[in-house]
């Protein structure tokens, strides 16, 4: 075949080709169409995220840095605030009262020195940063000689929830502290200030409960309480202050320009130690605060899932009872616990991921145990005592019934029989005992006629015999039965019919 005619297409099949090329042009045309769609429709979402969440545009950075630098100093009528701050804020956790401590965070100073702090590393400030460290440091010491003198004159009844809350911190502390703290800044740094309100909300939340609680545990020589509360009020220190850096990193304020150059540089470097030493410890922290979270929640799995479902185990919850420094768990329990349930609660215990490492000692009581099985005992006699009662109550109650039952079936007959008739519940009775083979007896006169004209009455008895009687018992005892009612009813006939 010549190369003239290798693709010699007919019209038809040519046609065909053209559609076909026709089709993928317009599915190219359709790809790059929806394609530019796509595009659009991400440009769309990328520039209404950024109108919605970029603050940059909105932020008065002058006015910020003079605004936190005012609020820094602490003398006069700001310490007289924070003094009365505290004394409100100990009220509440004394009286337990939730909504006096948030009234004692509205009106807390606290705020001002850790923005100051965040804001001189930010910018590479030293004077405010010396300016913002003593002031901080001389608040904390008023503070806790406040609630030091409070709890001191006003010692508490019992150790209140508000209270307890503060002295051991978890991961929803640092939280909130962190959240907080960017919450703060960024209303700070907003052109014409949010009100003040918002800033003492969301520092005092985090700052004011945990000083009142060192200075209690100051005041009762308690100094785990102590010890607590004031790790609280560092962790949130540093993480409001971290916040407050990374804003205003981010908002690239301005850097403190020096006319020396070295001194600019050495200002610098202590700039950024400071806050390499501010975030290796947050970081720590909330690392450690995040494992003792986990360690928490696992064991509190641990428990609810196999030890307080377990109807046979007297489970005895304490403070120390998960040690996460030892790792070690510590069980009480109310009762005797068996080898066998220590095994199992050892190998239930290394499904949770957290605490399967940790050391697992189980306090058992045999004498109480032994206590607790009598008093078992004692609460079941009673039991039966109480039932024996109603017994006896029900007992008497039925003859009553019985009693009543009888005297109804004697109004009964005595309306439907006439004087000499005898008694048919006696006359049952009676057969029975006479009969002992008799399961079934009844009784009755029936009206009869044999010429349809006269009328006399039949004496008929209706009975059923035992089934292992035989036939010629059962006849040989229906004649002394029929005998026996002839008797009793003085009557010259009866009839008897088996039922």
């Amino acid at each position: 075949m010549s190369d003239e005619n290798k693709f010699n297409f007919s019209e038809e099949e040519k046609q065909q080709i053209t559609n076909e090329m026709n089709k993928e042009a317009a599915v190219e045309e359709k790809k790059d169409a929806v394609k530019k769609d796509a595009q659009g429709l991400f440009a769309s979402v990328k520039t209404f995220l950024n109108e919605l969440l970029d603050f940059r545009d909105d932020t008065d950075r002058d006015a910020t840095i003079t605004a936190i630098k005012q609020d820094i100093p602490f003398k006069g009528a700001t310490a007289w605030i924070l003094v009365c701050s505290i004394f409100v804020a100990s009220v509440g956790l004394n009286a337990n009262s939730t909504a006096v401590v948030i009234g004692a965070m509205l009106i807390s100073p606290l705020m001002g020195p850790i923005l100051g702090i965040g804001l001189s590393i930010a910018i590479n400030d030293i004077d405010t940063l010396k300016k913002s460290l003593i002031n901080l440091a001389t608040m904390i010491v008023l503070s806790l000689l406040t609630a030091f003198l409070f709890f001191w004159l006003f010692p508490l009844s019992a150790e209140t929830s508000e209270l307890l809350g503060r002295t051991r911190p978890d991961i929803r502390d640092v939280l909130i502290a962190f959240f907080g703290g960017l919450a703060l800044i960024i209303a700070r740094t907003k052109k014409g200030t949010i009100a003040s309100v918002i800033f003492g909300v969301a520092i005092a939340t985090a700052l004011m409960p945990p000083l009142c609680t060192a200075g209690y545990g100051l005041a009762e020589g308690n100094w785990s309480y102590f010890g607590g509360a004031m790790y609280l009020f560092t962790i949130n220190t540093i993480f409001i202050a971290l916040a407050t850096f990374l804003v205003l990193k981010l908002l690239r304020f301005p850097m403190l320009k020096y006319a020396n150059s070295a001194k600019r540089k050495r200002t610098s470097r202590i700039a950024m130690l400071i806050a390499i030493v501010v975030m290796i410890p947050a970081i720590w922290t909330f690392l450690t605060v995040l494992q003792e979270s986990k360690y928490k929640r696992d064991f509190d799995s641990f428990v609810k899932n196999d030890i307080e479902s377990n109807p046979n185990l007297w489970y005895q919850k304490r403070d120390n009872d998960l040690d996460p420094d030892t790792k070690t768990i510590n069980l009480h329990f109310n009762g005797d616990v068996s080898d066998e349930m220590v095994s199992a609660l050892q190998i239930s215990k290394k499904s949770y991921e957290s605490i399967k490492d940790f050391e697992l000692i189980v306090n058992a009581n045999k004498t109480r145990s032994a206590d607790r099985i009598l008093e078992s005992l004692d609460r079941a006699y009673a039991d039966l005592d109480r039932k024996d009662n109603v017994i006896d109550g029900l007992q008497k109650q039925i003859e009553q019934l019985q009693t009543n039952i009888s005297n109804l079936n004697k109004v009964i007959e005595s309306k439907n029989t006439n004087q000499n008739a005898v008694s048919f519940s006696a006359l049952s009775r009676d057969a029975k005992i006479k009969f002992s083979d008799l399961e079934y007896f009844g009784y009755a006169k029936m009206l009869e006629s044999k010429d349809f004209i006269n009328i006399d009455t039949a004496n008929v008895a209706n009975v059923r015999w035992k089934v292992s009687l035989p036939d010629s018992a059962v006849f040989v005892k229906e004649r002394a039965l029929q005998k026996w009612l002839k008797n009793e009813l003085k009557v010259d006939t009866v009839f008897i019919r088996r039922n």
